[in-house]
């Protein structure tokens, strides 16, 4: 079954192309940040306002910083906001999402009622709130604050698909053959989500890369540390639109787009796959 859905998902060609397009993003970020001279991101390095050129291929800032060194750093750190969000947003969502929909009763109506809650309060006012309030925020730091909102809407959905999944023949097999509620939830309905949990895996990094850009462009991302978002910020804040610097600015937005781009086919062949197979087993 496993093999079957992974040869059906590599004949996806929109997934396919969000996958290339994907890793040669970050593997060239990794590539550069590893292999470019950490020099080139200290002010004063090169010139200020160089366009691209042969020593400077995406040119320089009006600090005089190597544009190539910084996007290199922005593009592993904004992938690295993006992952560590999305996965913890997607574990904590199952944990929760099973245990409301298996176990129900008083347990279901408690946590049913704080994801309920969690839905519905504004998650970027409460985004900017919390970011604005902490001092120094770091990468990992970043990818905890919108880690906080990325779990209610995986869970809600979760419980959805087991509240039909628990009535299903082969979860009454299973509670008499002896199997614990808790052995039922991992052994026999996690294998049927799981594929659903690595389409929400992917939706979820690209919307925290989303939520990390738009809290940087408003200053409230890692000061000391370079993201897409505040690569932009930088960028605005230095007027380079005004000034044309256009290699500045434009840059980290068609690296940004491009990421965007692929993370999108990426759901989208995820989505192809597996809606087909969870109608059949619903």
């Amino acid at each position: 079954m496993k093999r079957g859905f992974i040869g059906i998902l590599m004949g996806n060609r929109k997934f396919i192309i969000g996958f290339i397009i994907f890793i040669v993003i970050l593997m060239g970020g990794i590539i550069a940040h590893q292999t470019i001279p950490f020099r080139y991101s200290r002010t004063g390095a090169f010139p200020p306002g160089l366009p691209p050129g042969v020593k400077n291929i995406l040119g320089t800032d009006s600090l005089g910083r190597g544009i190539e060194v910084q996007l290199a750093e922005a593009v592993v750190n904004s992938v690295q906001i993006g992952l560590i969000a999305a996965l913890i947003g997607t574990l904590v969502g199952a944990v929760i999402g099973f245990t409301s929909g298996y176990y129900g009763g008083i347990i279901d109506a408690i946590l049913r009622v704080l994801m309920d809650v969690f839905l519905s309060i504004p998650s970027l006012l409460f985004l900017i709130l919390i970011a604005s309030l902490m001092r120094g925020v770091t990468v990992q730091g970043m990818a905890l604050i919108i880690a906080l909102f990325a779990w209610a809407s995986p869970a809600r959905q979760i419980r959805a698909q087991v509240l039909s999944l628990k009535e299903r023949a082969f979860v009454d097999m299973a509670m008499l053959s002896g199997m614990s509620k808790m052995e039922i939830i991992t052994r026999e309905l996690v294998p049927h989500m799981f594929q659903w949990m690595s389409a929400n895996f992917v939706n979820a990094t690209l919307a925290a890369i989303l939520a990390e850009s738009g809290l940087s462009i408003l200053g409230l991302g890692p000061q000391n540390e370079m993201t897409l978002g505040m690569m932009i910020y930088w960028a605005l804040s230095y007027a380079a639109v005004f000034r044309g610097m256009w290699w500045w600015w434009g840059s980290t937005v068609f690296t940004l787009t491009s990421i965007f781009i692929s993370l999108y086919l990426l759901h989208l062949g995820f989505d192809e796959v597996i809606n087909p197979r969870m109608r059949s087993k619903i």
